[in-house]
């Protein structure tokens, strides 16, 4: 078995911390998923929700690091991220896809029946549903329930999907080829991206 994840693994710029959580295993309520897209946020990102300073929905954000933040998004569903940075930095790592790898009948049993096992927890929503998470999960101590992956997978970094602000900022990581990454949708309302 992996080694577990300490406090001072998370508590680092979370740009560098996303890219080496991918192949890391999360585990909640009967589930473990193992990571394969994740995106990065910090204070002085426009598309971060702590770029507008510390507020009562985003205080977990503002640390201590390896915390869960949990937010509501569209009306509709949750998505679960993973505190980085020192305290008061107001970082935190998006968890977007994973491949269920131990619990599949209770990730199941919160997506549905007939859910194919590669789209349950493949999008942060999915995920965050599968992992049985919501707003009263915001909090969370995740250290010890955090492994490392049991080796480094290829990683690429590209464009965040599904937002306006900072839309090409390229803190979006997956792991090369791997078929639990969700599909990358530029959000229609972003900026085109700059030319190089």
């Amino acid at each position: 078995m992996s080694a577990l994840l300490d406090r001072a693994f998370f508590a680092r710029d979370s740009v560098a911390v996303a890219p080496e959580l991918l192949g890391c295993t999360v585990t909640a309520n009967g589930v473990t998923v193992r990571v394969t897209e994740v995106e990065a946020y910090r204070e002085d990102d426009p598309a971060s929700h702590s770029f507008r300073g510390r507020t009562d929905r985003t205080a977990v954000m503002f640390g201590p690091a390896g915390f869960l933040y949990v937010y509501f998004t569209y009306g509709m569903h949750y998505c679960a991220n993973l505190v980085c940075g020192a305290t008061g930095a107001g970082a935190a790592v998006l968890l977007r896809a994973g491949e269920v790898v131990d619990g599949v009948e209770a990730a199941r049993g919160r997506r549905g029946e007939r859910v194919a096992d590669r789209d349950l927890a493949r999008g942060p929503a999915r995920l965050a549903q599968a992992m049985g998470w919501d707003r009263s999960d915001d909090g969370a101590d995740m250290v010890g329930a955090v492994r490392a992956g049991v080796e480094a997978p290829a990683v690429l970094a590209g464009p965040r999907t599904g937002i306006t602000k900072a839309a090409d900022t390229a803190w979006r990581f997956w792991i090369a080829n791997d078929r639990f990454v969700s599909p990358y949708k530029r959000h229609p309302k972003a900026p085109a991206a700059e030319a190089e």
